[in-house]
Order: C-alpha cells, then sequence, then structure tokens
C-alpha cells in the first residue's frame, strides 16, 4: 500500500535523523526525487540516508551541484545527482542516469522534478516545504510502507 509519510523537523539536526529514519524504509535500489527550493533540506535528508545505509560518514557527503553525481558505498550502493545547473532532456541524458537506474543502487536527484517526465513512474518522491525559520515539513508519497511504517518514530 503506498501512502503519504509526512515528518516536521525544526533543525538541520533533526532532518538528517529523519533522513535516517527513512533510510529504513527505502528499497536497496530505486529512483528518489527530492523536491524542493534552495535550501530546503535535501542535501541534509541525504546526509541522514547515506549514513544509515553505511555508504559514507554523514560529513562525507556533500550537494553534487557542481560535479553532479557524487557515488557512496563501495561498492556503490547509493548515487546523490543535482541536476539544478541543466537546462535540457538532452543534457539529463548524456549524465548517463539510466545506467544509475538500471544499477543495484538507490538514485537520490535533486531537481528531478525539472525533468519528472525523464524518470520512471514507479518512483519515491520525497517533498520539502519551509514553514518558517528552520522548520521544515517533509513529505514522502510512492513508498510501501504497509509493514515497515511502524518503524518510523516521528511521522506526523
Amino acid at each position: 500500500m503506498s501512502s503519504v509519510l509526512r515528518f516536521k523537523t525544526h533543525s538541520g539536526e533533526e532532518t538528517q535523523a529523519v533522513g535516517r529514519q527513512i533510510a529504513q524504509l527505502l528499497p536497496g535500489r530505486g529512483v528518489v526525487l527530492l523536491i524542493g527550493n534552495l535550501g530546503a533540506g535535501k542535501t541534509t535528508l541525504t546526509k541522514g540516508i547515506v549514513e544509515e545505509r553505511g555508504a559514507a560518514k554523514a560529513d562525507e557527503v556533500s550537494s553534487p551541484t557542481f560535479t553532479l553525481i557524487h557515488e557512496y558505498g563501495n561498492p556503490v550502493r547509493i548515487y546523490h545527482v543535482d541536476l539544478y545547473r541543466l537546462e535540457t532532456i538532452e543534457q539529463v541524458q548524456r549524465l548517463g542516469l539510466d545506467e544509475l537506474m538500471d544499477s543495484a543502487a538507490l538514485v537520490l536527484v535533486e531537481w528531478g522534478e525539472r525533468f519528472s517526465t525523464w524518470f520512471p513512474e514507479q518512483r519515491i518522491e520525497i517533498r520539502f516545504t519551509n514553514i518558517g525559520g528552520d522548520n521544515r515539513k517533509i513529505e514522502i508519497s510512492g513508498l510501501n510502507t504497509t509493514e515497515k511504517r511502524k518503524r518510523v518514530g516521528n511521522a506526523i
């Protein structure tokens, strides 16, 4: 059963902690679009996901804005992609994301909503909304949460 999970966070530390909780619900492979404005917490949440999966320490995770793709784990278990600087679907296609999506890794994509029709329909979307100051609302859709939801502590 797919439903929407909602969280509210009040700091970067809380956003990272939610990322650790979400990591337990995410599949081992697949596509996750991270949707939100600049500074919404996408990379901060990613730090928690990557760390919880044991692919890298949180302080080793940074935004791939200029490199476009970061790889975490050996072998790679998580790809962290940032499409902010790309303007056309042709630029996206040249990145080789289809190969990443066919791999045995989780692909986390910031700004993927700009090219949402290019990504598979079977995907997870995590939306970030700034609700004032450091307060954020995080909504996750596309997860199969029937059995795993009980493990997530502070979902609202």
